[in-house]
C-alpha cells in the first residue's frame, strides 16, 4: 500500500463530514456510513498517519458492492494508508489514475447538446477538470482511473466529429492524488476555473471558442502549419533561418521556454494577432523598390504547451501570407516526454493548467506554487519576498490589487482555514444567524516589512 502525508487526511474527513450531513443535497452512498464513518468521527488529532494502525474496511462493503463513486473514495483513503482491507492484491481497486489533456478542431454547431450528458457520465464516473464545447469543437483536461476517463473519451469520440482527438496524457501518483483531493474537497484555490483535481468536480461549459483568439475567420479546420515531431524539433530550431516564437502568455514564457525562443510577452492570446502585425511590420506598405527576396515571409516554428493554441496561431500565419509555418506535435508537453534531458533544448520548467503547476522532463512535478491570487506560478523565491501573502497575492499581482480585493481575499483563506470551505459550514450560503460569540473573526493579516 502508497503511503502519504498525513496532513491531507483531516481535510479530506471534514468535507466528508460535510457530504453525510442531513442537510447537505449530495449526499454520498451508504458505503460513506459503512466504511468512511469510523474516520470521520475520529478527532483529528486521533486520525492515522502513513504508519498507524488502519480503520477496518466493513465486511458489508466489499470491492464488488461498491459504485464507482465509492471506488474512487476508496481509492483516495487506501493510499492515504487510512483504510486497511485494501491491497495491492484487489484488483478491483487497483490506483490508477491518469490526467489526460485533449483536443479537436471540427464543425460542431450542435455542441450544446453534448454538455448534459457529458457532465453526467463524468459525474457518474468521477472523472474531474474541465471541458469546453464550442462551435468549432473540443477542449479538455481531465483526472481519473484509467478506466474511467477511457470512457469518457469513447464518449466524446462516437460522434463522428470529435473523432482522433489530440491528446496528452500523464499519469498521478496516488499519493498526488490524495493529497489533491483533501486539499481541493471543499476549496476554491483552484489553478482556474477549468482545472482538473478538484474532488467530486466537473465542468463542462459552452463558449464561443475553445481556445480564444476572437478571430472568427482563422479556423483550423480548413489549415493549419506542418507538424513537426519532438524528434525532429531540435534541428528545425538549431537553424539559425527559422524564427521560434513561444505562442504562450508572459506568466507561462517566464518560467520556461525553448532555447532561443521569441517571447511576445502577451498577457492572453487574442493579443497575439497584433503582436504578429507588429513584429513582422504586415501593416506597412511594401516600398516600390523592395525586391521579391525583401518581401519574402520567414520562415516560423511555434510551439504551446500541447499543442491547441498553434493550432490558430499557425492557420493565422498561413492567412497573413507565411508559407513556411511549423509547430510543435504535441506541444512542449510531447518534447518533455519524448525528449532525453540531455538532447533537450527547454530551458527550465512548463507551466500547466492544474495542480501539478509546473511539469519537468518526463512530466514529473515540478517545484513551483501557485498564487491564487492571481493563478499565476511563483518560486520559493517569490515566496520569500514581502508582497507574497498566502491565499492573497504575490509579487507579481500585489501591486495590482487594490486594498479591498486583498481583505476579501484573507476573509476567503480564514474561512478555510477555520472550516476547511469557504463560507463556514454553510458553504457560501446565507448563513442562519449565529451568536455574536461563535461568529468567526476574520483579522487582516499584514505584509511583511
Amino acid at each position: 500500500m502508497v503511503s502519504m502525508q498525513a496532513s491531507p487526511l483531516p481535510l479530506l474527513c471534514r468535507r466528508l463530514r460535510t457530504l453525510s450531513s442531513p442537510t447537505c443535497p449530495r449526499n454520498p452512498s451508504p458505503f460513506v456510513a459503512a466504511v468512511l464513518r469510523p474516520i470521520m468521527t475520529k478527532p483529528a488529532a486521533e486520525l492515522p498517519s502513513s504508519n498507524s494502525s488502519k480503520f477496518p474496511l466493513f465486511a458489508d462493503s466489499s470491492p464488488s458492492n461498491l459504485s464507482s463513486r465509492d471506488l474512487s473514495l476508496c481509492r483516495c483513503f487506501a493510499a492515504s494508508g487510512a483504510i486497511d482491507g485494501i491491497g495491492s492484491d484487489s484488483n478491483n481497486l487497483e490506483c490508477t489514475l491518469v490526467v489526460v489533456s485533449f483536443y479537436k478542431f471540427a464543425d460542431f454547431p450542435d455542441h450544446a447538446d453534448l454538455r448534459k450528458p457529458l457532465k453526467e457520465l463524468c459525474e457518474r464516473l468521477r472523472v474531474s477538470g474541465g471541458i469546453i464545447l464550442a462551435r468549432e469543437g473540443i477542449n479538455g483536461s481531465i483526472c481519473g482511473t484509467r478506466d474511467c476517463v477511457e470512457e469518457v473519451l469513447s464518449f466524446i469520440q462516437a460522434d463522428d466529429r470529435l473523432k482522433g482527438l489530440r491528446r496528452i496524457e500523464s499519469p498521478v501518483s496516488p499519493e498526488e492524488e490524495a493529497i489533491h483531493h483533501g486539499h481541493m474537497s471543499g476549496s476554491p484555490l483552484s489553478a482556474g476555473e477549468d482545472a482538473p483535481f478538484r474532488w467530486d468536480h466537473v465542468r463542462v461549459k459552452l463558449k464561443k471558442e475553445i481556445v480564444t483568439l476572437g478571430m472568427p475567420s482563422v479556423s483550423p479546420i480548413e489549415r493549419v502549419g506542418k507538424y513537426v515531431s519532438p524528434k525532429e524539433w531540435n534541428e528545425l530550431i538549431s537553424d539559425p533561418d527559422t524564427v521560434v516564437v513561444d505562442v504562450r502568455n508572459d506568466y507561462e514564457t517566464r518560467i520556461g521556454k525553448f532555447k532561443g525562443a521569441v517571447d511576445p510577452c502577451t498577457t492572453a492570446f487574442r493579443e497575439f494577432p497584433s503582436w504578429v502585425d507588429d513584429q513582422f511590420k504586415l501593416n506597412e506598405p511594401p516600398e516600390d523598390q523592395q525586391t521579391e527576396k525583401e518581401n519574402k515571409t520567414p520562415r516560423v516554428a511555434m510551439y504551446c504547451t500541447g499543442g491547441i493554441r498553434c493550432e490558430k496561431a499557425t492557420s493565422f500565419l498561413l492567412n497573413k501570407g507565411f508559407k513556411e509555418v511549423y509547430h510543435l506535435q504535441g506541444g512542449i508537453l510531447k518534447y518533455l516526454e519524448e525528449v532525453p534531458k540531455g538532447e533537450s533544448l527547454w530551458e527550465g520548467e512548463c507551466f500547466v493548467f492544474d495542480k501539478r503547476v509546473s511539469v519537468e522532463h518526463g512530466l514529473v512535478q515540478g517545484t513551483y506554487k501557485l498564487c491564487y491570487g492571481c493563478k499565476k506560478p511563483v518560486s520559493d523565491a517569490d515566496m520569500e519576498l514581502p508582497e507574497f501573502e498566502y491565499g492573497v497575492s504575490c509579487p507579481y499581482c500585489y501591486s495590482t490589487k487594490s486594498e479591498e480585493e486583498k481583505e476579501r481575499a484573507r476573509a476567503r483563506q480564514e474561512q478555510f482555514e477555520r472550516w476547511g470551505v469557504i463560507g463556514g459550514p454553510d458553504k457560501g450560503r446565507k448563513p442562519t444567524k449565529a451568536p455574536e460569540n461563535e461568529r468567526p473573526v476574520v483579522a487582516a493579516k499584514q505584509v511583511p516589512s
